[in-house]
């Protein structure tokens, strides 16, 4: 330090500069989201591949089981193979983004116990594995729909909406689940549990047109329920009935649980290089 230069340490700056340092550490995140993806496929015998065989195989059941064998309808004119599947993409996507941000913080204990830097990146890296297992998957979904011949329209437009309402409530969810599992590591057994009920409580499997009209606004308490029908709403040309007062109460869920996730994990935040 120059003789003339004046060290000055302000209370509370570091706080009033994070989103701003999230910004500076921009090469970070780029290099944790790209560590991620090399790590997750590296030495994997089918590699990317594995992004479209899970959900295929997981069409294939619950087309043989609802659509066969329970005899649930379609939405619309709508194949219910193309149906399970457009509801299948946002659901890989938010239970991947919500198992890989719930465990970030652990599997980068090292790194967060010698340096500074603004820990939401390495949550947020986390997500960016799982959208690309998004846009692969979405390539065999527009193969399923040449092979029906069922191709979207205009509706395909606000298909990033809805993509950015499922990164949304990943996120939220990630970010309250990742900073507990630091202090609680019991949380990383129920994550997978939350990811395993999830899947048959939401309409993956099935239309949510089934559910009594009288239980369709309890039934959007699960934010996925407006993801999903957002999804399909905006692949399958409008064919899915859109029940606006559940998608509304959905986006407003999101935005309380992203406030709140980024409330509580920025809490959290200063103790968990003691911590972990």
């Amino acid at each position: 330090m120059k003789a003339d230069e004046e060290l000055v340490i302000e209370s509370g700056r570091a706080e009033r500069q994070y989103w701003f340092d999230l910004w500076l550490y921009r090469e970070l995140f780029q290099i944790l989201a790209w560590r991620d993806l090399a790590v997750r496929y590296k030495q994997t015998v089918i590699g990317v591949a594995w992004a479209l065989i899970r959900p295929l195989l997981l069409m294939f059941i619950f087309t043989l089981l609802f659509g066969r064998i329970a005899k649930l309808p379609s939405d619309g004119n709508t194949p219910y193979a193309l149906m399970v599947f457009a509801a299948m993409l946002p659901w890989q996507f938010f239970s991947g983004a919500l198992t890989e941000s719930s465990n970030s913080l652990i599997q980068n204990t090292n790194l967060i116990s010698k340096i500074y830097f603004p820990r939401l990146i390495i949550p947020a890296a986390a997500v960016i594995t799982s959208l690309v297992d998004l846009l692969v998957s979405f390539v065999l979904m527009l193969g399923m729909m040449a092979f029906y011949n069922y191709w979207p329209d205009w509706h395909i437009l606000f298909l990033p909406l809805f993509i950015a309402l499922a990164l949304a409530v990943a996120i939220g969810l990630g970010l309250w689940l990742c900073a507990l599992n630091v202090e609680y590591r019991d949380f990383r057994y129920i994550v997978p549990f939350i990811v395993q009920v999830g899947l048959y409580v939401s309409p993956v499997g099935f239309s949510s047109s089934v559910v009594p009209e009288q239980w369709r606004l309890f039934y959007s308490l699960n934010p996925m329920v407006g993801v999903i029908d957002g999804f399909r709403w905006s692949v399958l040309r409008g064919e899915v009935q859109l029940y606006w007062p559940g998608l509304l109460f959905s986006i407003g869920l999101t935005l309380a649980l992203c406030y709140s996730g980024i409330a509580y994990f920025r809490k959290m935040e200063r103790t968990f290089a003691d911590i972990i």
